[in-house]
């Protein structure tokens, strides 16, 4: 990862909890520590295949053992979104959330945010069984959701200042533009590459359109767009 964020110089100005971000933060650690962490339960493989997002299952191209087949693979748009691959996995997209999800939660409204967060997710989704339609890995992870929360974050707040810790090691004050840009070329230079099949590129890819498309569909009318107040006359 080129960068971890870790803050940003951006109060709430409509709400005054972030209900739905605190939940996601809460959800996602929970669901890790019970099933997937080994600590509680060893469900971890159980988990990934039953509850993750398989494309060829999706396509009909595959089907699952009736033994993993907990759910009709509709459901795992949603539930993929939950489950991550190892503690770095999770950290890494729950950071983004922590940092991002308030200002767009503010932005939208606890109930609208919420449906955001999963049709994004679920973009994301669907852009990668749309390039690997054959694909018999489960694709799982929140960063479809998160691509469409830093997408919406670049459209109403792209002159906020943020913290982040570039390379994992030097802390940079820099603005959500530039962090932000950064973050799509990551992307679409692994999606290029195609070095690294572990990730699903496309899922961020998607995710972050989804986002874009979704934004004005979402925010509140009074939310101006940019970070700047309406002109008036």
């Amino acid at each position: 990862m080129v960068f971890v964020p870790l803050r940003d110089d951006n109060p709430r100005l409509l709400i005054r909890y972030p209900f739905v971000a605190w939940g996601l933060l809460a959800i996602n650690t929970a669901i890790f520590l019970l099933f997937q962490s080994g600590y509680v339960f060893d469900l971890t493989e159980d988990a990934t295949y039953g509850f993750g997002l398989i494309p060829a299952v999706i396509t009909g191209a595959a089907e699952l053992p009736s033994d993993l087949s907990f759910i009709p693979p509709a459901l795992t748009f949603v539930t993929s979104l939950f489950l991550h691959g190892d503690p770095f996995h999770l950290i890494g997209n729950l950071l983004f959330i922590f940092v991002f999800a308030d200002n767009v939660e503010d932005s939208m409204g606890h109930l609208r945010f919420a449906v955001f967060y999963l049709l994004c997710g679920a973009a994301g989704s669907a852009a990668h069984i749309a390039f690997m339609p054959l694909s018999e890995a489960p694709i799982i992870g929140a960063s479809g959701s998160v691509s469409g929360i830093v997408a919406s974050y670049l459209l109403l707040h792209p002159r906020v200042k943020m913290w982040i810790l570039l390379f994992g090691r030097i802390p940079l004050r820099v603005t959500a533009f530039w962090v932000i840009g950064v973050w799509v070329a990551a992307q679409a230079a692994g999606v290029v590459s195609g070095t690294d099949e572990t990730t699903g590129w496309w899922a961020h890819l998607g995710g972050f359109a989804a986002g874009i498309a979704l934004t004005p569909l979402f925010k509140r009318a009074e939310v101006p767009w940019f970070g700047r107040a309406p002109k008036t006359i």
